[in-house]
């Protein structure tokens, strides 16, 4: 017999796993440590893998490139030292035309987002981060 404090508090899977039962491996590209560990805690908590974070865009590039084919997703903040988000996303696209790349935006940027979905990123994400529509935005890119 099975005690109850054993049993899942839901019986949904969680949405950070594959349907062959492995993590999805998300890239988290931000300068922002404090909004790279929160993308990093709402992914872990619903059994992401956090592959790899990057604080800036041409780092986000590089790591993108060294984790390639083992990367699901990729989180990329807009404004960013050395290199910006949409420049990153254009160099990822570049090396990948199939990568999938979701823009995390402060309000005020609707231009550089549209531009962004224009040139091939998925989705975006505004901040502050609110985890539901994060993990929401997210599931809906993956399950295309």
């Amino acid at each position: 017999m099975i005690a109850k404090s054993d049993m899942p508090i839901s019986s949904a899977a969680p949405e950070g796993i594959k349907p062959e039962g492995v993590a999805y491996r998300v890239l988290v590209v931000d300068d922002s440590m404090f909004i790279a560990k929160q993308l990093g805690q709402i992914f872990t908590s619903e059994g992401f893998e956090v592959a790899g974070t990057a604080a800036d865009g041409a780092q986000g590039v590089e790591l993108y490139k060294s984790l390639h084919p083992n990367v699901d997703l990729v989180t990329m903040d807009i404004t960013m030292p050395v290199m910006d988000g949409v420049s990153a996303l254009e160099k990822i696209l570049e090396f990948d035309k199939n990568a999938c790349v979701i823009m995390v935006s402060a309000l005020g940027k609707e231009d550089v987002v549209k531009k962004s979905l224009l040139m091939g990123a998925k989705s975006y994400i505004v901040k502050p981060l609110d985890r539901k529509k994060v993990l929401e935005r997210v599931v809906s890119v993956l399950k295309r």
